[in-house]
């Protein structure tokens, strides 16, 4: 096991390459530590060098429903307002609070990411 500290993207890039390989180790194994190791020294990383936006909230709407199996009178449903999904998916018509706060009781999407704008 050959740990060092991640400081620049090739050591990024590098750290999640091994992780990859290792990813099914076996818990307490030296390789399991290795893991649990570059775990810690790859979240450490990200959370101090990369930043990872939101995504578009129309997106993350349009991901929700394609995990859950959703169309759009599903959508519909959530929201209250079948005349207006389309308008909303196509991004001709802005989110309101108040479907913002039924999107994120009905689908779990985070509020953060739904009040963006876009």
């Amino acid at each position: 096991m050959k740990i060092k500290p991640i400081k620049t993207e090739n050591d990024y890039q590098d750290a999640l390459n091994r992780l990859e390989v290792i990813f099914d180790a076996q818990p307490g194994s030296a390789h399991g530590d290795e893991l649990e190791v570059l775990g810690v020294l790859i979240g450490n990383y990200e959370n101090t060098q990369a930043s990872i936006d939101f995504p578009d909230p129309i997106e993350a709407i349009k991901f929700r429903m394609e995990q859950l199996n959703y169309n759009q009178k599903d959508l519909a449903d959530v929201i209250g307002l079948k005349s207006r999904v389309s308008e909303i998916l196509s991004k001709k018509r802005k989110l309101t609070i108040d479907m913002i706060r039924k999107l994120h009781e009905g689908l779990s999407i985070s509020t953060d990411v739904l009040i963006q704008e876009y």
